[in-house]
């Protein structure tokens, strides 16, 4: 199966070049809808497929160009789980908690990977390769327990494969 990147560089650019690309990308991303009405969701997908999330000092230009208070940016950010505020990793891992899953061993899986690569939901490693997430459920239950690693499904996944799952992610 085709593997999902996040959108996060493997080697971060840096420096004031390469932030202000961005801006100007987000700028153009602004300046394509036209002022029409619905349009901060669509500025929104494109600023976090460009950044991999969105940071505040994008939101607050985002606000200001669309005319548009940060609070409702931020509601909006906030209803939809697809917008996050916290950088990804390359990779992201998502466990499954739902109650099959949690039943037949979701538990165990995150003790797995808060001990090996030392991620806490919600967290990132420090090479930004691989971030954790704990989702209801996967649709899998039947499976379970069950992780995704991007659109790669893994099922009825026993601790001890954690380690091997990992290694073949570069």
């Amino acid at each position: 199966m085709e593997r999902i990147e996040t959108g996060v560089p493997a080697r971060r650019e840096t420096g004031a070049g390469y932030a202000g690309r961005i801006f100007k990308e987000i700028q153009g991303v602004i300046d394509d809808t036209g002022g029409q009405a619905g349009a901060v969701i669509r500025v929104l997908q494109q600023t976090q497929g460009l950044i991999g999330y969105l940071p505040g000092t994008v939101l607050m230009t985002i606000s200001r160009d669309l005319k548009m208070p940060l609070s409702e940016i931020y509601g909006i950010i906030s209803f939809y789980h697809f917008f996050t505020m916290v950088p990804k990793g390359r990779h992201v891992i998502q466990v499954c908690m739902g109650t099959c899953c949690y039943v037949k061993g979701g538990q165990r899986l995150l003790d797995i990977l808060k001990k090996e690569p030392g991620l806490e939901p919600g967290g990132i490693t420090p090479d930004s390769k691989f971030s954790l997430e704990t989702v209801r459920c996967l649709g899998c239950c039947g499976l379970s327990p069950v992780m995704a690693i991007g659109d790669q499904v893994y099922r009825r996944v026993k601790p001890s494969e954690i380690k091997d799952i990992l290694s073949s992610y570069e």
